[in-house]
């Protein structure tokens, strides 16, 4: 159990005691009360005399005195037992000092045991199981009008860099490229040449150009690769860069000094190593690999129509991302061609081309038979989680040109 925990507690607890004990404990102010009464046959006794004194004068009869005098008597009857049921009473009640003693750390126990929770010292600094469930997650219309005020209070701060930066990634969560585009170039401005901005902007301005990485998007991942030059993200933008631009040499540079880097536990560094066998061995067999391409039109295209199974349906919500792409049957998963659609789309119909794909050397038409897979992920990552949905077709020829139909009806373990 925490220690903490229980230190609090037993403070508590021996404060309690500590405020409900003490008058119970005390003993009765004994002199105080035979003061008192003292005080009071005094008083009887100056009255005795006062009567005596008007009997003597004649200012009182025999009956009028013997009236008096039993009045006097019976007062100071009273006075004197005033005292004495409350000496008793407060002797007869300290019994309830021993049974407090045990009964409230007894008693508190007990209900904290019942109804409270001792670890929760312990988690104060993670996230609620609440917040990690889907159930708990805001709705879109909640999401909205978050990010609306959010977008209405940075007006107000145009120089919260903070605010800016969350703005572009919630924006880029929403698939609102160019609004994200905006709020990145805003948190640039303020930050200046700062790897942690530079590089998300990039990534947005490429999304925001059908994931075109030319131009302004590889000037600031070079930039940002001159101040970090081991920058896990900016090193593989830059691969995908120049791969796009056709210099796949360079590409693979990039991609050799990403898996130098890489933890030696990472999953991402054998498929990055296979990457880089690949296109390697793509550059040094170029004239082979081109005829081996002859039977696949260099413009190749495939239709795709993609659904999910009523079983799942409940399971995905409208603004959950859905990746349909192709994967080599063997080799890295490096998608070949991939496009980003949500589950409020489905059913839907796509299409895969060369031009989607992520390296020259890793497309469509550099192969016969591929995988085809649809995924919804909750996160929107494009790397593959557990309780990610899935549909695949595990192998399909290019060359029959038909439409291929996938049905989501598993999910990832």
């Amino acid at each position: 159990m925490n220690s903490v925990f229980w230190l609090v507690a037993s403070a508590m607890v021996l404060i309690a005691l500590l405020i409900i004990l003490p008058p119970l404990w005390r003993k009765p102010d004994n002199k105080a009360a035979d003061d008192l009464d003292q005080r009071n046959i005094k008083i009887a006794r100056d009255r005795l005399a006062e009567l005596q004194a008007n009997k003597e004068s004649g200012g009182l009869s025999q009956a009028q005195y013997d009236e008096q005098v039993a009045e006097l008597e019976l007062a100071l009857s009273d006075d004197l037992e005033l005292i004495n049921p409350t000496i008793n009473t407060h002797s007869q009640g300290r019994w309830l000092v021993y049974v407090l003693v045990a009964a409230i750390p007894f008693l508190s126990a007990s209900f904290y045991w019942t109804l409270g929770d001792y670890q929760a010292i312990g988690r104060v600094d993670e996230p609620t199981q609440a917040s990690q469930t889907d159930s708990a997650m805001p709705s879109p219309e909640v999401i909205n009008k978050m990010v609306a005020g959010l977008a209405e209070k940075l007006k107000q701060e145009p120089k919260n860099l903070e605010g800016w930066l969350m703005l572009g990634r919630s924006y880029k969560m929403l698939q609102r490229f160019p609004e994200s585009v905006e709020a990145f170039a805003h948190a640039y401005q303020l930050a200046g040449e700062k790897v942690e901005v530079m590089l998300p902007y990039a990534e947005i301005i490429a999304l925001s150009s059908d994931n075109t990485w030319a131009g302004k998007p590889l000037s600031l991942v070079m930039k940002a690769l001159t101040i970090d030059p081991k920058n896990l993200n900016g090193l593989w933008f830059a691969a995908i860069a120049n791969a796009q631009q056709g210099d796949k040499k360079t590409a693979v540079g990039y991609l050799r000094k990403l898996e130098a880097v890489l933890p030696a536990d990472s999953p991402d560094k054998q498929q990055i190593h296979e990457l880089i066998v690949n296109s390697e061995n793509a550059l040094a067999n170029s004239g082979s690999a081109t005829s081996s391409r002859s039977a696949v039109s260099p413009g190749v295209s495939v239709a795709i129509q993609v659904s999910m199974a009523i079983e799942l349906q409940a399971d995905a919500k409208p603004e959950d991302t859905v990746f349909v792409y192709a994967q080599a049957l063997s080799g890295p998963k490096m998608p070949l061609a991939i496009v980003r659609k949500q589950v409020k789309d489905l059913p839907l119909s796509v299409s895969l081309t060369d031009a989607q794909s992520m390296l020259p050397n890793m497309k469509l038409s550099n192969f016969k038979q591929v995988r085809f897979l649809a995924r919804i992920s909750k996160s929107g990552n494009p790397m593959p989680q557990t309780g990610d949905l899935i549909g695949v077709i595990e192998q399909a020829t290019l060359a029959d040109h038909k439409e291929h139909k996938i049905i989501i009806n598993d999910r990832m373990k």
